[in-house]
């Protein structure tokens, strides 16, 4: 069960729910997975609220990896959201506002 006070949020992949949370190490690994110079700038790169696949799979694999999940990328890219990508692109949007809303 994910402890929203840690800003955990819960993805289903694959028939299995995963925690995810974004550690400052899995933020700075997305800085440097999306080729961001900073936090600021990496807030900014989502405000517009549109995501691609690679964003996707890079704020999901770090959000996993951010709580002790060995996940890597590529097994994100293979793994298929339950509820399809609409549920995925909600559980990546409440990961982010976690993180940078506090």
């Amino acid at each position: 069960m994910p402890n929203p006070h840690r800003g955990e949020v819960t993805v289903m992949l694959d028939g299995q729910p995963y925690t995810m949370r974004l550690t400052l190490g899995a933020l700075a690994e997305l800085e440097a997975a999306l080729d961001v110079p900073d936090l600021v700038a990496l807030a900014e790169r989502f405000e517009n609220g549109t995501l691609t696949a690679k964003e996707a799979i890079a704020i999901i694999g770090a959000g996993l990896r951010g709580a002790e999940q060995s996940t890597t990328d590529e097994d994100v890219a293979r793994m298929t959201p339950d509820g399809g990508i609409t549920a995925l692109i909600k559980s990546a949007a409440l990961l982010l506002t976690k993180a940078f809303a506090g």
